[in-house]
């Protein structure tokens, strides 16, 4: 929105003198499409400059970039306010953008249009673009949190995948979940029991050996 509303004030900068006097709105000269050096220095000069950062607002999708055109923006506005004041360090008219036409509340008007109330309007939207680029959003940090999250993801993981033959897995497991826990139980309990059989079968032979085995014949 920054952008187009700079657009549209460069626009304005740069057509109103040349159009404003069709309804009496103008500097002197007050001829339509009149093009004069004060004009070019004063008027179409920050008029491109606003038109120009209001572009590269818009299309840039790179903070640097964004930031120039707004710093841009600023400085053509700050210019329509000042520019008239400066003039005479390069040229000896004093009054190079002209005088205003009309009456009391027309020159007002006109002097408002023009130069300070524009460069002022211009400043307060770039500075506005500025203030929102420097800061990163809510947005700005929700979009970037799934990469951060991949990034751990791949951190945790990555002991895992490399654990070959008689590495210590568990020790990369910081949390079992609940079913390697059980699954621990189960072959506990399994190793329990096959010790339990192991030792019952090896009492049994020993019980076995030691009966003495006869011979089949009887003393009579």
């Amino acid at each position: 929105m920054s952008g187009v509303l700079l657009v549209l004030l460069g626009i304005w900068g740069g057509l109103i003198p040349l159009v404003g006097p069709y309804v009496h709105y103008a500097y002197t000269p007050n001829h339509t499409w009149t093009i004069t050096s004060g004009r070019i220095w004063l008027e179409f000069l920050p008029a491109a400059g606003t038109l120009l950062g209001g572009l590269i607002l818009l299309a840039s999708r790179l903070r640097p970039m964004a930031l120039l055109g707004g710093s841009l923006a600023v400085v053509s506005g700050a210019w329509f306010a000042v520019g008239g004041a400066l003039a005479p360090l390069w040229t000896h008219n004093l009054h190079a953008q002209g005088f205003p036409i009309g009456g009391h509340i027309a020159k007002a008007m006109e002097q408002i249009g023009f130069f300070p109330g524009l460069g002022v309007a211009i400043v307060l939207i770039a500075s506005i673009a500025l203030g929102r680029l420097s800061l990163v959003s809510v947005r700005d940090a929700t979009v970037a949190e799934p990469g951060v999250a991949t990034v751990r993801d791949a951190d945790e993981t990555a002991p895992l995948s490399g654990a070959g033959v008689g590495s210590d897995t568990t020790a990369t497991s910081r949390w079992p979940s609940p079913l390697t826990n059980s699954m621990r139980r189960v072959a506990t309990s399994k190793g329990t029991d096959k010790a339990d059989d192991t030792a019952a079968t090896t009492t049994a032979g020993k019980s076995a050996s030691s009966e003495p085995i006869s011979s089949g014949t009887s003393k009579s």
